[in-house]
């Protein structure tokens, strides 16, 4: 019998706890910031204690992470640390240092030991050495690839496998670098890393006096230079670094994604199915994790007819670098870095989170500056459908005054009627939208991020072998060229702002759409189709008439 895999979460603090409980994880791991790798978590100690209770109250397990590798100065921290875990009795404790793994193996027998991705394993060699020692699991490296995976699952049955599926990639082995310490002063093994491999990086000469310059590339001289790295035992080997005048991202990978290929893990039984981010924001954990829930869900169900398509659109309503199969496949690919920006970036952002759900109504946190016109999309938690909602005015819920904008730096909070859902059941939403549901909105992106977004999508397609050469390398130089137009207006992908024009989505509460009768026929259309689904541009150039904008017909691209 194959074994069900795991979702596993992260959580830098309680709250994003709750939030990889309530939207599907069904485990979850942390630590302190002093000893796990994470120097900016914001879990305390009795965090954690509270944290433990919370999840195994709700059935999930928990996952505590010591695996730094260890200094003199940290030994004297283990006795208490080990003393307060054994108390809260988590599920598993991850270790990477060996000296740390032997500390709690004499001190704690009863504790599950976990050994660490910063241990390296890569090889169903390393992973029968840990189990001898006693590990109850090994979470293998990124780099391990599909094909390794079967060999170690099949020549090692008896010990639990975990491996990473989706979030940040680290440009050296496993996160072993020294660049950050070399950059900034800050241990990248001691849970303190700069990220020193998404800074931009240019080229500079010195002249044989000693004075040194940077290497201006113009159209002029552009054509006179290639830049290559040669290794000294690979002599004549020339690795090409890819520059121009903008600069380079060379270092800088893209978010590792293995949704296109999750059945297949999942059809090995691989144990657990681990997400990167303990830094991430509370919304990516609540979307990464409910996109991952649904696919794990949906396959067991009907493994045949799986297919990636859906929770793929899901996972990129949240900021990322682009998505790569990374080591999956065997060696990494041109198409894993991002040679041109190395900033996070989606079509949606966080919008808001429900902090109350009252008899009849929602009190919602606004995260995100919110105004008349947007279109608000509540993420269950509990079905795969969302709901949306096009917001004219804003009931600031502590006092009652109603403004057309709503600015998130004073942490505002504001109450949404279920009266405002004119197309939902009041009951439906009080039970599908609890408590510390997301809400999120589309985000007003440049002509430099709308060609980024399209970028980094042929470039997943071309790893998937999809698509051509040609159609990337021409959307790599318009990304290119926009990153030099900046100053461009930002626009919404949607033909719509403030109270005008309408995004072809049929929200609640859209008067445009409901009431204007140019969209007569498109109603009768959309009413067979999901809430949330875009007309088809052909097909709403055919429907709309005259009297609506131009640009109502390009709801769709």
């Amino acid at each position: 019998m194959t074994r069900r895999s795991e979702l596993l979460m992260p959580a830098g603090s309680l709250q994003k706890l709750k939030m990889a409980v309530l939207y599907g994880a069904d485990a979850i791991y942390m630590g302190t910031p002093d000893m796990s790798l994470r120097s900016k978590s914001d879990m305390s100690l009795e965090d954690v204690v509270e944290g433990v209770q919370f999840a195994h109250q709700h059935g999930k397990r928990v996952y505590l992470t010591l695996n730094l590798f260890s200094h003199n100065k940290d030994i004297d921290k283990l006795p208490h640390y080990l003393e307060t875990v054994r108390k809260v009795q988590p599920d598993g404790l991850i270790v990477a240092d060996p000296g740390v793994f032997m500390f709690v193996k004499e001190h704690a027998p009863e504790l599950e030991l976990h050994v660490s991705t910063q241990a390296n394993v890569c090889s169903w060699q390393s992973v029968k050495f840990w189990e001898q020692l006693g590990a109850k699991l090994c979470v293998l490296g990124r780099e391990v690839s599909y094909e390794e995976l079967c060999e170690i699952r099949e020549k090692c049955p008896d010990i639990k496998l975990e491996a990473f599926v989706h979030g940040s990639m680290c440009m050296t082995y496993s996160g072993r670098c020294l660049l950050s310490n070399f950059m900034a002063e800050r241990g990248a093994n001691q849970g303190s890393c700069a990220n020193s491999c998404r800074w931009k990086y240019k080229v500079h000469m010195k002249l044989k006096d000693g004075t040194r310059h940077e290497l201006n590339l113009t159209d002029e001289n552009l054509e006179l230079f290639e830049f290559f790295l040669e290794e000294e035992i690979r002599a004549g080997e020339l690795m090409p670094i890819q520059e121009d005048e903008r600069g380079s991202y060379i270092l800088n990978s893209k978010d590792l994604c293995l949704m296109p290929k999750l059945d297949e893990l999942l059809r090995i039984g691989v144990d657990s199915l681990k997400v990167e981010g303990r830094g991430k924001s509370p919304y990516y954990v609540a979307v990464v994790a409910r996109a991952y829930r649904m696919a794990i869900d949906d396959y067991n169900r009907d493994p045949e007819n799986w297919r990636p398509d859906t929770y793929l659109r899901e996972l990129a309503t949240v900021p990322n670098r682009g998505y790569t199969l990374a080591f999956h496949d065997g060696r990494l690919t041109n198409y894993g870095h991002g040679y041109e920006d190395g900033s996070n970036l989606a079509e949606w952002e966080y919008a808001g989170i429900v902090t109350r759900v009252e008899d009849d109504a929602f009190i919602i946190e606004v995260k995100n500056k919110i105004e008349t016109g947007d279109v608000l999309e509540f993420v269950s938690p509990k079905r795969q459908e969302t709901v949306l909602i096009r917001l004219y005015e804003f009931e600031n819920a502590e006092n009652g005054k109603v403004t057309e904008a709503v600015h998130a730096g004073q942490k505002p909070y504001i109450r949404v009627p279920f009266s405002a859902f004119d197309r939902e059941d009041p009951a439906v939403m009080h039970s599908d939208f609890p408590e510390m549901t997301i809400i999120r909105k589309e985000r007003a992106l440049a002509q430099h991020e709308w060609d980024r977004l399209r970028l980094d999508k042929t470039a997943q397609n071309r790893e998937l072998g999809k698509g051509s050469d040609k159609t990337y390398e021409k959307r790599r130089e318009q990304t290119q060229l926009s990153l030099d137009e900046r100053a461009a207006g930002r626009v919404f992908r949607t033909p719509r702002t403030g109270k005008e024009g309408c995004c072809g989505r049929g929200c609640n509460g859209c008067l445009i759409f409901w009431h204007d009768p140019a969209y007569g026929k498109a109603r009768d259309v959309l009413a067979n189709k999901k809430q949330g689904e875009l007309l088809d541009r052909d097909l709403a150039a055919s429907l709309v008439t005259e009297t609506v904008p131009e640009a109502a017909t390009e709801a769709a691209e």
